[in-house]
Formats: structure tokens, sequence, C-alpha cells
């Protein structure tokens, strides 16, 4: 179908899980009343219970993702599917190729670097034939990042005159009180354990995916250091986030010339900063053992995740710092929750704006900033996500 003749806006995938119930409540209580949306998953029985349990009039769509029939159905009726079934390398792929081939909008929640890898080499082509735009990282990993330096960028445009010429050198510092849930520990394992699988993944895309013409944009690995201007000491945090903000700068020339990100973690004493890294360390080095691994993910399993009132202790902030031919900004996005009341707040508003905001022209595999920039960005501050400058 053309888009237009499409019986829903958007398709939520995942609403039995922890997360996607998450998300699908922020749809009943906020989406727009005309917003034509709808739940999917394998199991009716599940799906009615949640609709129930959100108390609206949800249609339920039943399909598995091991049916490609089923998903074709679901995916060629809907403008944008949603989607926080994970671990993406594990159950993702074939609702992405789905949705490629259909082009149909797509977003998720992973932090995947070895999924989102492998689906730009199967997939960036096809959606780029077919229309659809492939977003990955729409929740805490990458949208507070990636939006975070793209509004980064804008305050320091406008402290220069407007046009950014010099190269720009930026780090993000991220601090949370929060804690996680069973399905993103099972990702970080499944990660951990593949870190060949992920560098393969890597380097063929890098063969593949053009660069920008007589620009340059790139993530920086940083080092164990303190910043003594906002008073933390800085761990470097090998996440998927700086590699999205460094493809948002090579897609968008308004970040300058020359555009480098570098990502840290932030804590106020060298006591938590050693902690940090030894207990991380362990962590990778326990997944690479496989009775290890299945050990540790029977204690966090997934579908769990913290309580309400956890979630609402909870908080986050990035600090950015960029700096460009003399000239320094500092900027900030905090909110809430961030792994699960911002995040589903996070994805349920990126496909919304997917499915009716006035978004730049674009397809394949792109980024949040590249694909709905200042729309999402007013979004989200609309729903209590700050952006400042400092």
């Amino acid at each position: 179908m053309a888009a237009g003749d499409r019986t829903y806006d958007v398709v939520l995938f995942g609403a039995t899980g922890f997360t996607g119930g998450l998300t699908a409540e922020y749809l009943a209580e906020h989406a727009p009343a005309d917003l034509r949306w709808a739940i999917a998953g394998r199991s009716e029985t599940k799906l009615a219970a949640v609709r129930d349990r959100l108390g609206v009039d949800v249609p339920t769509l039943v399909a598995d993702v091991s049916d490609a029939a089923a998903l074709a159905d679901v995916v060629g009726r809907t403008k944008v599917v949603a989607t926080t079934v994970g671990p993406y390398l594990q159950y993702g792929a074939p609702l992405v190729a789905a949705c490629a081939e259909a082009g149909t909008d797509y977003c998720d929640l992973t932090g995947e670097p070895e999924f989102v890898d492998r689906t730009y080499l199967e997939q960036n082509a096809v959606a780029e034939r077919s229309g659809a735009r492939i977003v990955h990282a729409c929740g805490f990993d990458s949208i507070p990042h990636d939006l975070g330096a793209y509004y980064t960028i804008q305050q320091l445009a406008k402290k220069l005159g407007g046009e950014i010429t010099a190269p720009v050198k930026m780090r993000g510092i991220v601090r949370s009180n929060a804690t996680f849930s069973g399905g993103t520990f099972h990702s970080a394992l499944g990660a951990f354990s593949r870190a060949k699988q992920m560098r393969e993944a890597m380097v063929a895309r890098r063969r593949m995916e053009p660069r920008p013409e007589g620009r340059t944009s790139r993530a920086v690995a940083g080092k164990p250091s303190r910043d003594g201007d906002l008073g933390y000491w800085l761990l470097p945090l090998p996440t998927i986030d700086p590699f999205v903000v460094a493809r948002s700068g090579a897609a968008l020339p308004e970040y300058g010339p020359e555009f480098a990100y570098t990502h840290y973690a932030g804590v106020k004493t060298l006591r938590y900063a050693v902690g940090g890294s030894v207990g991380a360390g362990a962590l990778a080095l326990a997944a690479q053992v496989p009775p290890i691994r299945e050990q540790l993910k029977k204690r966090v399993p997934q579908g769990s995740g913290p309580s309400v009132g956890r979630r609402e202790k909870s908080w986050f902030t990035v600090d950015f710092v960029a700096e460009s031919g003399g000239t320094t900004v500092r900027t900030r996005v905090s909110g809430g929750d961030p792994g699960y009341t911002e995040t589903a707040k996070m994805l349920a508003e990126s496909a919304i704006c997917l499915a009716v905001d006035d978004n730049p022209k674009t397809a394949g595999q792109v980024t949040t900033a590249q694909a709905m920039g200042d729309a999402l960005l007013a979004r989200l501050q609309a729903v209590g996500i700050t952006f400042e400058t400092r």
C-alpha cells in the first residue's frame, strides 16, 4: 500500500513486555486523538490483556517474528513500526527487513552496535529504494546524546554568527542514578560476548558506507581524566551513542568541516570511577564464559524492571561541551528515569513524529537527528525533557 492508504499510523511491537508496556501506556495517555495505532505480538491472549489494562479500544494484531507472511501483512498496513522486542540481534532482523521491503518507517530501542551495523549492510539499500526510514536507537540509547549534540551544534552556530567554519571538538558526559531491566542486561551480555563479530560488522560497514565530501565526522575514544569545569571524573563510555552522534555529524553539514565527538560517564569521586571501571571489566570477562553468562541472565530475567517508586526517583543528565575557533558552548539534556519512563516517551514520540510531522526528506538507515531533527526536538521539549544552554 501507498503510505496514505494504510490502515494505521503506528504499530507497536512488544507491548506485552516491560518497556513495551510502558510505551503502550504512554501512547494510550498522550497520543493525538486522531492517531491510528495498534499493538502487535505473537500472543492474542497477552495482547488482549494489555488492551484491557490500558482501558482503550486499541486493535491487536498477531504476528511472530519467525512468520514472514504475518510480518509482511502487519507491516504493510502501517506507516510506522515501533518495536521494543529484544535482544535485537536475536529477534530484530526480520522486522527490519519487512519494513525496508514495504517502505514502512521503523524505530526501535536498540543499543546493540552489531545489530545496527548488520542491518545497515543488509537493509540500507533496500530501504533507500522503498523510501523507508530505518531509525535505530530511539530511546536513552541514543536520543539524549544524538539530539543533545544536535542542539549543542545549533547553539554553537548561533554564538559564532550562524555558521561553523572551524573544526569542532565536543564531549558528552552522562550521569544517572537509574537501574536497568532484564532486557537491557541480556542485550549487554550478548554484546560483550560477541566482541569479534561486532568488530567484523563495524569494519564491513565502514567499507560500504559513503563518507561526506570535503568534511569529516568521527567518534574519538577518550581517556580517563578529570573535568575541572564540571567537577567530574570522566570514564570513556563504550556504548553505541558516540557512533550515532558521529553519523549525524557526517550526514548534516551544519556540524562543520571537522567534527569530533567523545563520550564519557561522569562520576564525582575517584573511588566510584575506579569501581565502575573494574565492575564493567569484570562483567565483560564473565560474558565470555557461556555457563557464567547464562547464570547471570537467570539472575536478571527478561521482562523484569524497576518498580514505579524506583523509577520516580531516577534521573539523568548529559552535559555537552563544544569548542570551535576559540568559542565554547555548554549545554545539558536532562530528564527523569532514563531507561524506562523517558525511554518509552522517546520511542513513542519518535514514532508519532515519523508518522505525522513534516520531517526532512530521507530514506535508508538514518539517525534521529538526521530523520527528525527539529520536529523531534520540539516534541521532547514539550513533554518535559529539558535541553538548555548552561
